[in-house]
């Protein structure tokens, strides 16, 4: 591509020559984000490719509407390009999500975590791999559709949270790096609803502009990860004991993967005096281990794998003081993150949180502000 002009104004992706010689790939999953950041980027004046990925054997999702990158997706992105006038392509990325994302979910649920593979598969498939193609067909940049802000910052580009606390999507993007980051757009993040989208895509005659949201994990369209785990893992459900904190035989089970940390209903062990909830999955001797909700509470969280996005390094402290997410769907709230290593940590939450699952995500958020500065994976208890 051609290179900066500094004596041309920055365009809306942030370099110095008209948008005409500006390439972008824009990560198309045929949904109505992405189709509006690519119709808007077309519209602009861009160098548009529009990539598609397909990531799994979508045969049993085709008549799924809530489910994303399955063969309707991939028609409907197709035709957005056609209707926008830029080149789209599929690649077949089957193999490469099957070992970066869908094994390690069904061998993190046999180990008694409770996995979230969308931000495997933005950190090991969209992340990685597309931004690569992205390169090789000699993009400037890739942009998505997800709902989170990029800004610049005195030390570089920053991760911020979507000016749209409903739609925000930092949580699954924690793990997005420093490097990744100056290379990604989210022309998105900045609008205030999700009818806002709609409205853009309405406006641009886009035939997916009242598409439903997905609701599900793409290669479990039906919500039923047991059901997948089974297929992936013969033999996985092995049946085995329900048993309370002290070790007393409550019941029996079909298998650990039917469970999850802070489950309260189907445990199938009814009249006892006070609601017990799965506090501890323990896969080796096949036990789910129950008790009262307020066993669910902790305050101390080890986390690994940590993508640090501060401007400081992160050892360079003993002690972050930040707010912290345990869930996609909980609030942050104020902890003190403690490096023990270059990519390990134990959080203390100011407050005790309940159903802090090993497998899921702890990211950190400046206090105060919506700055995303990592975060990490939770980890087992000791």
């Amino acid at each position: 591509m051609a290179l900066d002009n500094t004596d041309h104004p920055v365009n809306s992706l942030g370099f110095a020559r008209p948008p005409a010689e500006t390439r972008v790939v824009v990560a198309m999953s045929g949904g109505v984000d992405s189709s509006v950041v690519a119709a808007m980027l077309a519209e602009e004046g861009y160098d548009v490719v529009g990539v598609t990925l397909q990531l799994y054997d979508h045969g049993a999702a085709l008549a799924k509407k809530g489910a994303c990158c399955a063969g309707r997706d991939i028609h409907d992105a197709r035709r957005v390009a056609e209707e926008m006038g830029f080149p789209h392509y599929v690649l077949d990325y089957e193999s490469v999500f099957k070992d970066a994302v869908i094994d390690e979910f069904a061998d993190s649920y046999l180990a008694g975590a409770t996995p979230v593979p969308c931000i495997r598969c933005n950190e090991k498939v969209k992340f990685k791999d597309l931004l690569e193609t992205a390169r090789d067909l000699d993009a400037d940049c890739m942009a998505t559709g997800h709902y989170i802000q990029r800004r610049d910052g005195a030390a570089g580009p920053e991760l911020h949270r979507a000016a749209d606390a409903n739609r925000d999507q930092s949580y699954f993007l924690f793990s997005t790096t420093p490097e990744q980051l100056a290379y990604l757009r989210f022309p998105l993040g900045h609008l205030e609803s999700k009818d806002a989208t709609r409205a853009l895509a309405a406006r641009y005659g886009l035939g997916v502009a009242d598409k439903p949201d997905s609701q599900d994990i793409c290669f479990v369209p039906d919500g039923d990860y047991a059901r997948v785990i089974e297929k992936l893992r013969p033999g996985a459900a092995e049946p085995g004991e329900i048993v309370d904190m002290a070790g007393t035989v409550l019941g029996r089970h079909d298998g650990v993967i039917h469970y999850t940390i802070g489950q309260r209903r189907g445990l199938g062990i009814g009249g006892l005096s006070e609601p017990l909830y799965v506090v501890k999955l323990d896969p080796d001797s096949r036990r789910v281990i129950v008790g009262p909700k307020e066993a669910l509470s902790t305050r101390h969280v080890p986390v690994a794998e940590v993508n640090w996005l501060g401007d400081a390094p992160f050892e360079s402290r003993d002690a972050w003081h930040v707010s912290v997410k345990v869930r996609s769907t909980r609030p942050p709230r104020e902890a003190v993150v403690r490096p023990d290593g270059p990519t390990g940590a134990v959080v203390e939450l100011l407050n005790p949180e309940e159903g802090v699952a090993p497998g899921q995500a702890c990211v950190f958020y400046e206090t105060g502000t919506s700055r995303v500065l990592g975060g990490g994976w939770i980890t087992r208890r000791a």
